[in-house]
């Protein structure tokens, strides 16, 4: 059977009651791989507060062929500047200049969402002989700011999902006249999470709209019933609400610019509530 949360309980006058947020959290899902690290600062949070805090990636990533690359049509020598962001992204661009044994130029420069992005890169190249550029603060309208000083000359190779659903980034390009060519070189592909759901968590936290795809995937008569949705991004929350779901934790914002720090901010203000 497919997991679903308990339906909201009957009035005596045969009214279904609004269902509360729980006040007491007790069990967060973060739809992620568990951090490598034990000074993960979810596991500080989880310690904070004392909850339960659990790690289940709900979507899973599959590198395109060079094959299926090459069907795209796309001169990767022809572009000045790419962009990324995430290290997927850059794991699979560098995979696939490889396997199509492409020489990108020093004089490539690269543009990261993050700086976390930005230093992935020293796994591929030479760092300080390269030209990277991130946000100021992880979020695209930063990373727009350093594209825009850059876009009346380079002709930038945006490198994403086959399924990409990060409309704002290509909506930007596209506005502001830049040249570029989007490069699909993996896709994303939902896991099973049904064993997961099961656990009936008080709060879930997304971070792609491939990962709202995956829940609906999983389970398509999915009732948020109480559950309190976190999400990552703009495309995300837009995602979240065209699923039909009651967005209750957004980041980044300017007092929150992680989805950590936004639980942190969330948790707070439950404990404040009791």
């Amino acid at each position: 059977m497919q997991p679903t949360l308990a339906e909201p309980k009957m009035s005596k006058t045969g009214v279904k009651k609004a269902v509360e947020q729980p006040r007491t959290i007790k069990k967060i899902l973060i739809t992620q791989p568990r951090p490598e690290s034990e000074k993960s600062p979810y596991f500080e949070l989880s310690r904070k507060y004392n909850v339960e805090m659990d790690f289940c990636p709900f979507i899973r990533l599959e590198g395109l062929p060079a094959r299926d690359f090459r069907k795209q049509k796309i001169d990767i020598q022809s572009h000045t500047g790419v962009v990324f962001t995430s290290r997927h992204a850059i794991d699979h661009f560098f995979r696939i200049c490889e396997e199509m044994k492409v020489s990108v130029s020093q004089d490539t420069k690269y543009f990261c969402i993050t700086e976390a992005v930005a230093l992935y890169l020293q796994k591929f190249i030479l760092y300080r002989k390269r030209k990277v550029f991130y946000g100021a603060d992880g979020t695209n309208r930063s990373m727009f700011d350093v594209i825009n000083k850059h876009k009346n000359n380079e002709k930038f190779l945006y490198v994403c999902s086959e399924n990409q659903q990060d409309n704002e980034i290509v909506s930007w390009l596209k506005a502001n006249n830049c040249e570029f060519t989007l490069g699909f070189m993996y896709r994303s592909i939902s896991c099973d999470v049904i064993e997961t759901l099961k656990r009936n968590y008080d709060v879930i936290c997304f971070f792609t709209p491939s990962g709202i795809k995956s829940l609906f995937d999983n389970v398509p008569k999915y009732k948020q019933n109480g559950t309190v949705i976190g999400a990552f991004g703009v495309n995300t929350f837009k995602a979240v609400e065209e699923a039909g779901l009651e967005l209750g934790i957004k980041a980044p914002q300017p007092q929150s610019p992680s989805m950590v720090a936004a639980l942190d901010q969330f948790l707070a203000a439950s404990v404040k509530k009791k």
